[in-house]
């Protein structure tokens, strides 16, 4: 009997608040790259790779809490950028400790480089990994990263 390969669940790329507003929003720390942008970009680096996403932004955290659980699930692994949240919300770091998955934080700006109360991460504790003002590449950084922890070992 012949085996079909399935499809490799897709990365899920979460974005936080505010983040709907890159390009337009303090273009001097985040850059002129808007979130549509970088969702093409990543779409056609996933497809090289042979890989998929799913990708969101949400002003909510409740919905950002959602769409971790989801991946849970139907996902492989998660990028995210969590933005304010990322310094506040415990109950995102707890939905990411329950994904069990592997977990990359982005941050277009360097955090350290600014107010000190961005200094703390929630979101660190749960991740593989970090990547801070990268801006825009961090994203591509993210996923080259994860594409190479989702290779099969052999």
């Amino acid at each position: 009997m012949a085996t079909t390969a399935t499809a490799p669940k897709p990365i899920f790329v979460l974005n936080g608040p505010n983040l709907n507003l890159l390009g337009i929003r303090k273009p001097d720390i985040y850059g002129h790259t808007t979130l549509a942008d970088i969702q093409a970009t990543l779409r056609a680096q996933a497809a090289e790779l042979g890989l998929s996403i799913e990708f969101m932004q949400s002003n909510h955290e409740g919905t950002l809490i959602d769409e971790i659980q989801r991946a849970r699930t139907e996902g492989s692994a998660i990028i995210i950028n969590p933005a304010a949240y990322t310094h506040t919300s415990v109950a995102i770091h707890d939905a990411l400790e329950a994904a069990e998955l592997p977990i990359v934080e982005v941050h277009l700006s360097n955090v350290h480089r600014r107010e000190s109360f961005r200094h703390h991460s929630y979101v660190s504790l749960q991740a593989s990994a970090v990547i801070a003002g990268a801006g825009a590449q961090g994203y591509e950084l993210a996923l080259s990263y994860l594409a190479r922890q989702l290779q099969p070992a052999g």
